[in-house]
């Protein structure tokens, strides 16, 4: 058996057994404070963790998967997609991303993900023209450099590129339907897979009427019947309704990765701890069973967990809970019980080593404060430039008053600013405590260390006169 072979079949747990076959993690970086790319990959490895997915292909990250054996999907973010229309750019970008990590003790690049999402309607259309060219020269660029054959280039989409009423009439939606066609059949023709993100959380989220039980694995209550086939969770009927828009292509046997899945824990009344333990429970007993999806039952399903980290400054545009999609906190702490071998054991998650933290001082409004009136500015300057998103409806901070609210806000803030003098002030509205606030169901953050992986230089900012707001960010070269 090759190595390769060795790393896609057997993923070992330390002295816990082998976790699910095929499960691998999404590592986002959006965050203000990351830990290190050298703590990341050395958590994989605590975990048994062998496959990780990238949305960049950022040099630190890369540097630090050198030598680690796990196997990587680096991507193309979509705002270089018309860049790789140009072979010439294209040649260039996978000689410095890829070959120049092939080598004895180098990066084990797997896949090249050409783009992320490219066709969600929010992008407005503004990538149809440019996947397919992107994709072509990529993989001809892989070719040519004489990997082609061990690293596949593809495209992760999200799936709302089919649709059915039932998981057997799934077809790739009317308005890409041609283009779909002609990625699925470069992507067979190629030997690379189909990268799908499937989100059963985002079902109940879209929709006040969809069956909870529905969105798990356990539920049982609910189900979908299909000509006799009987799903029991959404995941299943997703999956398989891509099955059937590929045999309507003629490629029903066509390799399925599923790129993204997972669910959150905050910033939305179904982002709960309780309830991703629930879904990666059930997720991580199918995976390990093998068992498949009814229309392609006895089979082990490649896929990626999303994700590995919390990522405090994404975009909140799609909903609060995108910053808590983690199975891991900010730091690389565990946020709840999960046996990655899927034999259901209450077991955590071996935590991120060696994280060093920010003092033990938390930034909360002065009880003595008389300037109330600019409250509500303070706040909303404060929750602008970090982030809130726990204080939302239905999130684990939702329940503090409106003193908590104000305390979580500007801690949040100063913790963001790295405890900086001067960003713990708020028009005199706050002050410095060594008393954790924190109360049983609301955490409020101590940040961890910036150093030389990640350094910031910053602006004391004493008030919020004019809203003036100055940030300088620098990051060290390794």
């Amino acid at each position: 058996m090759g190595t390769l072979q060795v790393f896609k079949l057997t993923l070992i747990l330390g002295c816990f057994g082998s976790i699910a076959e095929g499960l691998g993690v999404n590592w986002g970086t959006i965050a203000s404070h990351p830990l290190p790319p050298k703590t990341v990959v050395q958590l994989l490895k605590d975990n048994g963790i062998k496959k990780v997915k990238l949305f960049d292909a950022d040099s630190n990250s890369m540097s630090a998967l050198a030598g680690s054996n796990v196997e990587v999907m680096v991507a193309i973010p979509n705002n270089m997609l018309s860049m790789m229309t140009d072979y010439d750019t294209a040649k260039k970008w996978v000689n410095r991303n890829v070959t120049r990590y092939n080598f004895d003790g180098g990066v084990n690049v797997k896949y090249v993900a050409v783009g992320n999402e490219p066709f969600l309607s929010s992008y407005n259309g503004s990538f149809l023209n440019v996947t397919l060219p992107a994709l072509e020269n990529i993989q001809k660029a892989l070719n040519e450099a004489g990997v082609g054959s061990s690293v596949k280039a593809t495209v992760p989409l999200n799936a709302d590129v089919y649709n059915g009423d039932l998981p057997s009439a799934g077809r790739f939606v009317t308005d890409i339907a041609d283009l779909m066609t002609q990625i699925v059949t470069f992507l067979n023709q190629s030997g690379s897979p189909f990268v799908v993100n499937i989100y059963p959380f985002l079902s109940l989220y879209d929709d006040a009427n969809f069956p909870f039980d529905y969105a798990f694995f356990d539920g049982g209550s609910n189900t979908v019947n299909d000509n006799g086939i009987v799903y029991t969770n959404v995941f299943d009927a997703n999956f398989d309704t891509l099955v059937s828009a590929l045999k309507a292509v003629n490629l029903g046997s066509m390799e399925i990765i599923v790129g993204e899945v997972g669910w959150p824990t905050d910033g939305n009344i179904n982002a709960k701890a309780a309830y991703a333990q629930r879904f990666y429970n059930g997720l991580m007993k199918k995976l390990a069973s093998n068992t498949g999806t009814p229309l392609r039952p006895n089979q082990y399903i490649e896929m990626y967990l999303f994700g590995l980290i919390d990522e405090d400054s994404k975009s909140v545009q799609p909903g609060n809970f995108e910053r808590h999609w983690g199975i891991l906190k900010y730091d690389g702490q565990p946020k709840f019980n999960m046996d990655l071998t899927g034999q259901g054991r209450d077991v955590t998650l071996v935590p991120a080593k060696g994280v060093q933290y920010q003092s033990k001082t938390w930034c909360i409004l002065d009880p003595k404060a008389q300037n109330q009136t600019a409250m509500g500015n303070n706040i909303n300057y404060a929750c602008t430039f970090a982030d809130c998103t726990s204080l939302g409806y239905g999130s684990t901070c939702n329940g503090l008053d409106s003193s908590g609210n104000a305390s979580y806000a500007f801690n949040a803030y100063f913790q963001d600013q790295s405890q900086v003098d001067g960003s713990c002030d708020f028009q005199g509205l706050a002050t410095e405590t060594a008393q954790d606030p924190s109360t049983a169901g609301c955490n409020f953050t101590i940040q961890i260390l910036l150093d030389s992986f990640g350094y910031r230089v910053l602006v004391p900012v004493k008030a919020v006169l004019f809203h003036v707001f100055v940030s300088v960010f620098f990051e060290m070269l390794w």
